[in-house]
């Protein structure tokens, strides 16, 4: 997954198939009502890891309505917790992401199979450090539109908000779409989790756990169980810190225009796996 992408191929040629795979995010949202008049027989996809956030669903339902076509669900043949199983709990890891690999990128290359394709990815043309490319397969050819055409986090913005779109609910406490268990969320995200969806926490912590021979914990949070986490003086804790860093980064933090308080708020979103994030 490390190696470039493919980038040159003939857009004219009939026999390419012209796909873009939407995670739910703003960045490729807003790339699939960029090219839904300009890129004629474009397939939308989802790669359906079946564990995302409710908010995740909803909001590509709103999509459907906008673009005027379906978007196919893409679901893996072996779900997460039957893989998790098989790799003995070994939870997934920025370190080890098996997740994304077995549900995410294979399910969207058995879609495809051998067949010549253009795909089109929504990284933006303020994004000069974002790397990565959802598959090396040599049938794959990677397009970058907003890289292409000069368009940054304004642009994108604009878009959804002339689309009277807008953004997906949950990024009202998270920056990422993704699995409501995923191990790039941070702290505070796990606080709005809980907070928002107090049984998918439960789940989500019932998936650690700590080896009894050797005492190691397995934990999404590198350091952290989430049974710590949840505590009631460490959630203040953890809000306060957000809180402090935000006031710090921004002297003028509550008079900042919408688009640069999501900015700061999402400061981090490079990190993370493109098919599933962007």
């Amino acid at each position: 997954m490390s190696a470039p992408p493919n980038t040159h191929a003939n857009e004219n040629d009939p026999s390419f198939r012209h796909i873009l795979s939407l995670s739910g995010g703003k960045d490729s949202t807003a790339l699939a009502l960029y090219l839904r008049d300009r890129i004629p027989n474009l397939e939308y996809v989802f790669c359906d890891t079946q564990k995302e956030l409710q908010e995740t669903y909803d909001y590509l339902n709103k999509i459907e309505v906008h673009l005027g076509k379906p978007i196919i669900r893409i679901v893996p043949k072996i779900g997460f917790d039957d893989l998790l199983r098989n790799r003995g709990n070994f939870l997934p890891s920025p370190q080890v992401r098996w997740c994304t690999e077995n549900l995410k990128i294979k399910p969207f290359e058995e879609y495809i199979k051998n067949d010549q394709v253009i795909m089109y990815i929504g990284i933006r043309a303020d994004e000069p450090n974002r790397k990565g490319y959802i598959s090396t397969k040599p049938n794959i050819y990677a397009k970058f539109p907003f890289v292409e055409n000069g368009i940054g986090l304004d642009g994108v913005m604009r878009i959804l908000e002339d689309s009277n779109l807008g953004l997906p609910a949950y990024y009202s406490w998270r920056s990422r779409s993704g699995c409501f268990f995923c191990f790039y969320q941070q702290r505070r995200e796990w606080v709005g989790l809980l907070e928002k969806h107090p049984g998918l926490f439960k789940e989500a912590m019932d998936y650690e756990r700590e080896d009894a021979l050797t005492g190691e914990k397995y934990t999404w949070v590198q350091g952290e169980s989430l049974s710590e986490l949840s505590q009631p003086k460490r959630m203040e804790k953890i809000k306060e810190d957000y809180t402090k860093r935000k006031l710090a980064e921004t002297p003028n933090f509550k008079n900042a225009s919408l688009l640069s308080t999501f900015e700061r708020q999402f400061s981090d979103e490079n990190n993370g796996c493109i098919i599933c994030h962007l």
